[in-house]
């Protein structure tokens, strides 16, 4: 029990820097409701549990091989502009009706998970496990055994968990608040901090070319 809780701390405490992810999170939120903030975050953990798994047999060194890392850097940069893009470009749909009640929504909530999901696919958070709770939790597999390492991830997805659902809750109460005007500015500075962690990608794509060159 003190092994997860502690994990469930580190969990909360690392989900909480503004990434795309929550950005992502945020947007949908505000433009489609509490359901689709949610299925983007529900895409992160999915890739969180993967690596945890990965982690837990061995295969995260894989994820650290620059041949692994570039394409992935170059399909996330390519993604996240397309959200970016699709974020600026539709601000002005699928906003809350001066009468607080939500506009209808042609996305479907597998979609947005979809997006969590790929956003999460990327080499900066693949990188951030691998340096991060990959020492941790070997530390942690090392020294007390395949037990205590499975509470340890399961503690850290909690803690994700915990963030994703009080930052979506949060989220959904000041949609109610907010005038369609305002949902749409932030809809589309969300699309420019999209777009801002593409060009972010792509110049690590770049760099990681040019030392292999």
């Amino acid at each position: 029990m003190e092994i997860y809780i502690k994990f469930v701390l580190i969990g909360l405490a690392i989900a909480m820097p503004v990434g795309a992810i929550t950005v992502e999170m945020t947007k949908q939120g505000l433009r489609n409701g509490f359901m689709h903030g949610w299925a983007v975050g529900l895409g992160g953990m999915t890739v969180d549990a993967g690596l945890i798994l990965a982690m837990y047999f061995g295969f995260a060194s894989i994820l650290s091989l620059p041949y692994v890392q570039i394409p992935l850097w170059l399909a996330g940069a390519g993604f996240l502009a397309f959200l970016g893009y699709d974020s600026i470009r539709n601000s002005d749909l699928n906003l809350v009706s001066s009468e607080g009640k939500n506009a209808k929504t042609n996305k479907s909530f597998w979609k947005t998970y979809r997006n969590g999901l790929l956003v999460a696919v990327s080499p900066g958070n693949l990188i951030f496990w691998i340096s991060v709770f990959g020492t941790v939790l070997s530390d942690s597999y090392q020294a007390t055994g395949k037990l205590s390492f499975i509470f340890a991830g399961l503690g850290v997805l909690c803690g994700i968990l915990l963030h994703d659902v009080g930052l979506i809750s949060i989220v959904s109460i000041t949609r109610k608040m907010m005038s369609s005007k305002m949902i749409q500015v932030v809809s589309a500075l969300a699309g420019v901090l999209l777009l801002g962690f593409a060009v972010y990608f792509l110049y690590k794509f770049v760099l990681a070319v040019w030392h292999i060159l």
